[in-house]
């Protein structure tokens, strides 16, 4: 018999188009993503992979949300979009949400429906940083000096490092700073980190247990997609990085992270857009293992070099399992096997998936 469907946990369920399986059990959707990772993987030429168990990241817990805003016959809708559709719900809660980001919504709210910037659309991304919660909002009109004002004495009274016009700061009190295992990196505005505390653990943990045994403080790791630094601290204890990300921002922020850390001797960065320019081969094959976190749609401009490098361990962090069967299949033609497979889910009540794939050689 199939199991009862669950209570789902928000009012909003079914007219958000957010966490659109709170109905589905957790024990029936954390198997059922499991079996995703497993037919990912069977289809690129890995029917045996050996999976670990899923690591399930529980509601609560974001601390990464992107709300979109909307203006509707004079009322001011934020929250989700609706499904299939780019209407707004307008929403009261947000069960998925840390609980500091799910109390400033309503507050957000009333902010915006007093910017004269504000016409009929934008949005509102909320980082919750080590220290505070970091807002950009994204207007569609130029801000007034009344809006600016308005935006500085909502920062102040509710005491955030930092509230930004896109990535524009309109007031810094503190620096935006998020520790990544090692480094304090400061943030910039709308900058994409993990979705939650416990996944990125779960990620760091699952990478640094794939890397090869005998590492030595030599030893180079290539980490491609590097971001602003998630994984880039825990491999600097490991070995000597090399980071490499196309977002200017977020590498020039890893950069100065390091260098403060005293790390700039054991990092180095380069900014470079793996899509248009990946990394060859050659470049790649002297590097005792390649780290990645590719975007959604995967590593497909670089994955062939990565194959051709013959680098004996390549770790893969992934977000989208049909991207990671186009990588791993020209990686078993190259003849790498897969050692590990690590199940995350960092978005419950979602058909996402996000893990950790060990291919060696």
């Amino acid at each position: 018999m199939p199991p009862e469907p669950a209570t789902p946990p928000c009012r909003h369920f079914g007219a958000c188009g957010g966490c659109t399986a709170q109905h589905i059990p957790p024990a029936t959707q954390h198997a059922a993503k499991r079996e995703r990772l497993r037919a990912a993987l069977a289809q690129a030429g890995f029917p045996a992979a050996p999976l670990a168990p899923l690591v399930a990241i529980p509601m609560g817990t974001r601390r990464r949300v992107d709300l979109a805003a909307m203006r509707v016959g004079g009322a001011l809708r934020l929250g989700f979009h609706a499904p299939r559709s780019r209407d707004v719900v307008d929403i009261a809660e947000c069960p998925l949400a840390h609980p500091t980001i799910e109390a400033l919504i309503p507050k957000l709210r009333d902010l915006l429906a007093r910017l004269a910037a504000f016409h009929k659309t934008g949005s509102v991304l909320v980082n919750l940083l080590d220290t505070g919660a970091d807002i950009a909002i994204t207007l569609d009109a130029p801000a007034t000096a009344a809006d600016r004002a308005r935006l500085v004495a909502f920062a102040r009274e509710h005491d955030l490092p930092r509230i930004s016009l896109a990535d524009e700061p309109v007031l810094l009190q503190r620096p935006p700073i998020l520790h990544c295992a090692g480094l304090a990196v400061t943030i910039p505005p709308g900058a994409f980190l993990q979705p939650t505390t416990e996944g990125e653990a779960a990620i760091r943990a699952a990478v640094l247990a794939g890397l090869p045994p005998k590492l030595t403080r030599k030893s180079q790791i290539v980490e491609l997609y590097a971001g602003i630094g998630t994984l880039t601290g825990p491999l600097a204890e490991a070995a000597r990085i090399h980071a490499v990300e196309g977002n200017q921002p977020a590498i020039a922020a890893l950069d100065a992270a390091a260098r403060a850390a005293g790390l700039a001797g054991r990092i180095t960065t380069e900014t470079r857009d793996l899509a248009r320019r990946p990394m060859t081969a050659r470049e790649l094959s002297a590097a005792a293992a390649i780290v990645l976190d590719p975007p959604f749609d995967g590593a497909a401009p670089q994955i062939r070099a990565i194959a051709e490098s013959k680098v004996k361990r390549i770790v893969y962090v992934s977000c989208n399992p049909d991207a990671l069967t186009r990588d791993a299949t020209p990686l078993r033609r190259a003849g790498y096997d897969i050692t590990a497979a690590t199940p995350i889910d960092q978005f419950p009540a979602s058909p996402h998936l996000e893990s950790v794939i060990v291919f060696s050689l």
